[in-house]
């Protein structure tokens, strides 16, 4: 069996995702927009209990499921979706020295996720958990 396309592309299309980003968040380097990329992942995955990050993760493309999954630790607290105002602080909050996150971060970068994911895959994961996952997918 050859190897799935998803992985032959996987390096450019992650390249495409970064310079999208800066491009939508007005960064100047591929290394500001993995941060906020990052951030915004890591922000929704601690909300998540461990079978649906897995769920989740079968949805993105390689890298991105790699980022998402990145240090997890299964177990890790699961805090409510909070605001908007106390989600992007808390997105401005990982790595916050090198973390040029503005207000719409979380919109532009589940936006540019979307374009990348199935959409119905999308809509059945999110219509099995709380209004907050659907949220944080609309913000």
């Amino acid at each position: 069996m050859p190897m799935p396309q998803a992985y032959q592309r996987a390096g450019p299309e992650f390249d495409r995702l970064l310079i999208e980003l800066c491009d939508d968040l007005n960064l100047t380097t591929r290394n500001q927009a993995y941060t906020v990329l990052q951030s915004v992942l890591i922000v929704f995955r601690r909300r998540l209990v461990a079978h649906n990050v897995l769920r989740f993760a079968a949805l993105l493309p390689p890298i991105v499921r790699a980022i998402l999954v990145a240090d997890w630790t299964p177990n890790e607290h699961c805090p409510d979706f909070g605001s908007s105002a106390e989600l992007f602080e808390e997105v401005r909050s990982i790595r916050r020295d090198h973390n040029f996150s503005d207000e719409n971060a979380i919109h532009v970068v589940t936006q540019a996720l979307r374009r990348r994911i199935n959409a119905n895959d999308l809509e059945v994961f999110v219509s099995d958990l709380p209004d907050g996952v659907r949220r944080f997918w609309e913000m």
